[in-house]
C-alpha cells in the first residue's frame, strides 16, 4: 500500500514549552495566568490568544488521555492508577476556574463580533452554554464524581469465573454462551450471573453515591435534576428530552415487533419449549461460534486490509496506528472491560483499546473504533482543538456507519461463504436489535434522575422498562434476579451518564449512510468523508446533511430504515 499519511510527530508548539512535564499544578498555572492576563488589542490578538488556548488544551488533554489509557490497560498497577487520580484530584479541579475565566474573557472581548461568525458559530455557542452552567461549588463534586466513576471499571475488571478448571474473564466467558451444547451454555450463564450478583450491592451503593453527587451538581447549577443539567452540559441544541421520549415510543412501536419476530423464529428453529437467555446467542443450526481471527495482531492486519479495500485512506489510518503502537486489543487479566478510541489532539493520531477474544463481536468493535479513528484523522488538521471535539451524535455516526460500510469486505475475515453470510446476517439483525436496548437504557436514565427511589425500586423500574422494550420471547422464570440486574452491565450508566441514546440516533444515521453507499457507491463515501472533515464546525443536522442523510428519529423514519434492513436481510437468506 502506498501510504499517503506520514508518521506524524507533534507539531512545534508556539505557546507551551516543548519540555513541559506535568507533575504539579505549578508547572501549568503560569500558562493559564498568561492567557487570563494577556492584553488583547485587536482581532488578530484575539485569534492568536484562542489558538494558544487551544494548544494548551490539546497538550493537557493528551497528557490526561495517556494516564487514562495506561491505567485501563493494567488496573493492577497502583502507580498507573495513582498517576490518573493525581490528574483528577490535583489538576482538573484547578483548571476548571481558569477555563471559566477564559470563557468570560472571550465572550466579553470587544473584538468578539469581529471574528468570522460562521467559522466560530458552533464553538461560541458551546462556550456561552458552559458559562451558563458553571458553578465554582461544583468543582470538588466533579472531582469526587470522576474518582467514583472509575470504581466501576476496577470492580468489573476483578470479575472472573472458572470453567473446566480455567479462570476466564467475563469477556472470554461470554463467548461460551454461543456454544452449541445447551447444558454448557446454561452452566456458564449461571456462573456469570452469580458472579455479577456477588457485586450487586457494591455496585448499587456506588450508583446511589453517583446519583446523589450528580443531583447536587445539577441543583447547584440551578436545574431541577441531573437529566436537565446534562441536556445543557452535553450541548443538546438539536433535540429535547421530549424528543427522546418520542424516540423510545418509536422504537417500541416499530422495532420491538420486528425483534420479537426474529426471536420467535429462533425459538422455533432451535425447537425449544422454554427459550432462555442463554439460548439467544447460539447458532440456530448448531454451528460453533464464528471465529474470524486468532489474536490481536491478526485482527489488526485483517482490519487494515478490510479498510484498505473499502477506501485506501481508511487502511492507511489503521496502518499508521499500528506502526506507532497505538493499539491494545486483546483481553487479559487486570485489563478494564470495554473498548474505546481515545483521540489524542496534539499528535493527531488516536489510540484504540479493546478486549478482543477472537469473536465476530470483536470484528464489529474493531471496525467501529476504526471508524472513530478515521474521523480523528480526517479532522486532525482543523485549526482548533475545540473544532475536533464532536458531539456523540456525530462521533457515533462515523463509527456505526463503518460497521455497515466495511461489511462489503468482511471476506478478509471469512474465506467460507456461509460464515460470511452468518456474520452479515448477525450484523444487520443487531443493527435493529440494539435499538430497543439503547432506548431502554436511555428511558431508565430519564426515570433515575427525575424520580426519588431506592435500589429495590430501581430494579423494579428496570424490569418494567424491559417488559416494554426488551426481548419478549425469553423465559426469565428462575432468572428474575439476573433480569433485574441486567442494567448494571452498562458501563455508560456509571461512567458517562446520558451518553447512550446517541448510539440509537447514530445507528439510524448509519443505516441511512449504508443505504446511500449501496445506491451511490464512491459518491456516498466521498460525502461520508466530507461530513467527518467538518469536526464540530457545523450543527449536527448540517453534518448529517453533508453526509447525504437526515438527522431524524421520528417513527416514520425509523420504520423506513427498518424496512430497508429487512429487505437487505432477505437478500442474504
Amino acid at each position: 500500500m502506498n501510504n499517503t499519511i506520514e508518521i506524524p510527530t507533534k507539531p512545534k508548539r508556539k505557546f507551551v514549552s516543548e519540555d513541559l512535564v506535568i507533575d504539579s499544578w505549578e508547572k501549568i498555572e503560569s500558562l493559564f495566568e498568561d492567557l487570563v492576563n494577556r492584553e488583547i488589542n485587536n482581532t488578530s490578538d484575539l485569534e492568536k490568544w484562542m489558538l494558544n488556548r487551544s494548544e494548551l488544551a490539546a497538550v493537557l488533554e493528551e497528557d490526561m488521555a495517556w494516564r487514562y489509557i495506561k491505567m485501563n490497560i493494567d488496573t493492577t498497577d497502583k502507580e498507573l492508577g495513582d498517576r490518573f487520580h493525581f490528574w483528577i484530584k490535583e489538576i482538573s479541579p484547578k483548571m476548571a476556574p481558569y477555563s471559566h475565566k477564559l470563557n468570560l474573557k472571550l465572550v466579553e472581548s470587544s473584538f468578539l463580533n469581529d471574528l468570522d461568525s460562521e467559522k466560530y458559530r458552533i464553538y461560541l455557542r458551546s462556550v456561552k452554554k458552559s458559562i451558563e452552567i458553571y458553578r465554582e461549588d461544583n468543582i470538588p463534586l466533579f472531582t469526587e464524581m470522576e474518582t467514583k466513576q472509575q470504581e466501576y471499571g476496577t470492580i468489573s475488571a476483578k470479575m472472573s469465573i472458572e470453567v473446566d478448571g480455567k479462570k476466564l474473564t467475563m469477556q472470554k466467558a461470554s463467548q461460551l454462551l454461543k456454544d452449541p451444547n445447551r447444558e454448557k451454555r446454561e452452566e456458564v450463564y449461571h456462573k456469570i450471573s452469580e458472579r455479577r450478583l456477588e457485586d450487586r450491592d457494591k455496585l448499587d451503593i456506588l450508583y446511589d453515591e453517583l446519583i446523589s453527587l450528580r443531583q447536587k451538581i445539577a441543583q447547584n447549577a440551578g436545574f431541577e435534576n441531573y437529566r436537565d443539567y446534562m441536556f445543557s452540559a452535553l450541548g443538546r441544541f438539536d433535540y429535547t428530552a421530549t424528543d427522546c421520549y418520542s424516540f423510545h415510543d418509536a422504537i417500541q412501536q416499530e422495532i420491538v415487533p420486528i425483534i420479537t419476530s426474529f426471536e420467535k423464529e429462533r425459538k422455533e428453529k432451535l425447537g425449544l419449549e422454554n427459550y432462555k437467555i442463554w439460548d439467544t446467542g447460539v447458532d440456530v443450526d448448531g454451528k460453533p461460534p464464528l471465529k474470524p481471527f486468532e489474536g490481536g495482531d491478526i485482527l489488526t492486519d485483517k482490519s487494515i486490509e478490510c479498510f484498505e479495500k473499502l477506501r485506501p485512506y481508511f487502511g492507511e489510518c489503521l496502518s499508521t496506528m499500528k506502526e506507532m503502537k497505538y493499539l491494545d486489543l486483546e483481553s487479559k487479566d487486570g485489563k478494564a472491560p470495554g473498548g474505546f478510541m481515545y483521540p489524542l489532539y496534539e499528535i493527531g493520531v488516536p489510540f484504540i483499546y479493546m478486549n478482543a477474544v477472537g469473536s465476530q463481536r470483536d470484528v464489529v468493535t474493531m471496525v467501529h473504533e476504526g471508524g472513530h479513528a478515521v474521523h480523528s484523522f480526517l479532522s486532525r488538521d482543523l485549526e482548533m482543538t475545540e473544532f475536533k471535539s464532536t458531539p456523540s451524535e456525530v462521533a457515533e455516526l462515523a463509527s456505526m456507519s463503518m460497521e455497515l460500510l466495511s461489511m462489503e469486505h468482511w471476506d478478509v475475515f471469512y474465506d467460507n461463504e456461509e460464515e460470511l453470510k452468518r456474520a452479515k446476517q448477525e450484523q444487520l439483525e443487531k443493527a435493529l436489535e440494539g435499538l430497543p436496548w439503547i432506548a431502554a437504557i436511555d428511558k431508565f436514565q430519564h426515570w433515575i434522575y427525575t424520580t426519588e427511589h431506592t435500589a429495590e425500586q430501581r430494579r423494579e423500574q428496570w424490569v418494567k422498562i424491559y417488559s416494554e422494550l426488551g426481548n419478549k420471547v425469553i423465559d426469565w422464570n428462575g432468572q428474575e434476579d439476573s433480569l433485574a440486574n441486567q442494567w448494571q452491565r452498562q458501563l455508560h450508566l456509571y461512567e458517562v451518564p446520558f451518553y447512550y441514546i446517541e448510539y440509537g440516533m447514530a445507528q439510524l444515521g448509519a443505516i441511512a449512510m449504508w443505504r446511500e453507499f449501496i445506491l451511490k457507491g464512491e459518491e456516498a463515501l466521498d460525502n461520508y468523508m466530507e461530513a467527518l472533515k467538518l469536526g464540530y464546525t457545523k450543527s449536527i443536522g448540517e453534518i448529517y446533511e453533508t453526509a447525504g442523510i437526515k438527522f431524524d428519529f421520528s417513527a416514520a423514519y425509523v420504520k423506513e430504515l427498518a424496512d430497508f434492513i429487512k429487505k437487505e436481510l432477505s437478500k442474504i437468506n
